[in-house]
């Protein structure tokens, strides 16, 4: 059986999959970190809503920095530091009076380091690119520009919604159909499907 193959492989299988262009591999690492991911936002925050979006945020950032994952590091921590900088960079946005410097200085000791890619890793990234590129394509043109604002210039919520004039609560909503959006892409054109 096919399914079995995601059900039995390691993380790093799973990983060597993914780069390898296989979405499905990916999904099986997403239910497998999801949950806890998810409880860890719901303990911190105590709302559901904004725990979902955060989860997909971060999976989604996972996904686009796939090919930067150092083995050194378990996969587990290495999600987990990507769901902590997003919650971080939630709780900046909500708390003005807390500097930034001072919720990652305790955070930077146990960080994995970045290392130049790999012309291999480089190769792989820009294979990612293009197919993110073209599920992207596929998105209205108003998800498409939230996405690029969000994720590839760094908006927080408040600057998307003084730069397109809309009210926050649409801005959230919107952001959270439209990476609902690319996730229902990304496992629908999948070339292997369980």
């Amino acid at each position: 059986m096919e399914i079995e193959k995601y059900i039995v492989s390691t993380d790093q299988e799973l990983i060597d999959m993914s780069l390898a262009g296989d979405d499905v591999a990916f999904e099986y690492l997403f239910k497998r970190y999801r949950e806890p991911i998810l409880q860890l936002y719901v303990q911190r925050i105590g709302n559901s809503d904004d725990a979902a979006d955060l989860l997909q945020e971060t999976f989604l950032k996972v996904y686009l920095k796939l090919d930067s994952y150092n083995p050194k590091f378990t996969f587990g921590q290495w999600v987990y530091t990507i769901a902590r900088n997003t919650f971080i960079d939630y709780s900046r946005k909500r708390r003005d009076d807390v500097s930034i410097d001072s919720l990652t200085s305790s955070y930077s000791a146990i960080s994995p380091s970045a290392e130049a890619p790999t012309p291999e890793e480089s190769y792989i990234n820009r294979q990612q690119r293009t197919q993110l590129e073209q599920y992207m394509a596929k998105m209205t043109p108003r998800y498409q520009r939230l996405i690029e604002l969000r994720f590839f210039r760094d908006y927080s919520y408040e600057e998307i919604a003084k730069e397109l004039a809309l009210p926050l609560g649409t801005v959230k909503t919107q952001i959270h159909r439209a990476r609902e959006q690319l996730c229902r892409f990304i496992i629908e054109n999948s070339d292997i499907m369980p």
